[in-house]
């Protein structure tokens, strides 16, 4: 038992998690919700892999961070959309903590691609980032993984399932992460368990004003927004859910159930 600060809440508790101790790797946790997951699994005692690309100034803050909470975390660089990069990504990890329990699939890009303006070169792009990424990833940790009876968690995206007109592909690819959790769950059993988490509007997509917020909020079932903390609670359920396996967790406020 460990006396932590809890960063979803900002005050000090007595906390037990079956997580105490493992180690995680969260992509793209440099910055936003990437991030908000990494230190609350920190917060449960993990020992977190901290994954960027572009980001390097916002992992390093990530690490002080979670130091700041009494654990312990690296930085490691690898531009993903790159189909080469996981495997030695991966045994970078492995050679730092010498074990892998929790892969947390959170790095993507958000890019507006109208339908009928869409190159082949964004396209490819964002499939290779917000798709192939996690299913190598997946690919490369299988046997460490495996050796812990760990569990990977994907992060998904409320697009994939609501269209938006303007995020074509971005909404694809998350749609075929939804599917591509639900294959891996099978694939990976009966050794590592594989879910996945789809947000809803947790963070406002870069350039969106209030207006168009307040708009969502209104058209949300609860009538608000969210906030990355509860993306990262259902994180940090599913990494600590020993009978859970090709489950997804919608986090969205209800937007996924509106008539």
């Amino acid at each position: 038992m460990s006396r932590r600060r809890d960063p979803g809440v900002g005050r000090a508790a007595t906390v037990t998690s079956p997580l105490e101790g493992k180690v995680a790797i969260v992509t793209g946790a440099g910055r936003r919700v990437g991030r908000t997951i990494a230190l609350a699994l920190a917060g449960r005692g993990m020992r977190i892999a901290v994954h960027y690309n572009a980001s390097r100034a916002g992992a390093e803050e990530t690490v002080a961070m979670i130091a700041e909470l009494g654990s312990t975390a690296v930085e490691f660089e690898a531009n993903l959309a790159d189909a080469e990069a996981a495997p030695p990504l991966i045994a970078g990890v492995i050679a730092r903590f010498g074990r892998l329990d929790l892969v947390v699939n959170s790095a993507a890009s958000m890019t507006r691609t109208p339908f009928g303006k869409i190159s082949a070169g964004e396209w490819d792009g964002i499939m290779a980032l917000n798709l192939r990424a996690p299913a190598f990833v997946a690919q490369a940790a299988v046997s460490p993984l495996a050796a812990q009876a760990g569990s990977i968690v994907n992060i998904g995206d409320h697009m994939g399932e609501e269209p938006w007109p303007g995020f074509l592909a971005h909404g694809v690819a998350k749609a075929a992460v939804v599917a591509l959790t639900r294959h891996l769950a099978v694939a990976m059993a009966p050794h590592v368990r594989v879910n996945c988490v789809v947000p809803g509007t947790v963070l406002a997509p870069e350039g969106m004003g209030e207006a168009s917020l307040d708009r969502i909020a209104r058209s949300t079932p609860l009538q608000r927004l969210g906030s990355p903390n509860d993306v990262a609670g259902a994180v940090l359920y599913l990494a600590e859910a020993p009978f859970v396996t090709g489950e997804v967790i919608h986090v969205d406020g209800g937007r996924h159930v509106r008539r």
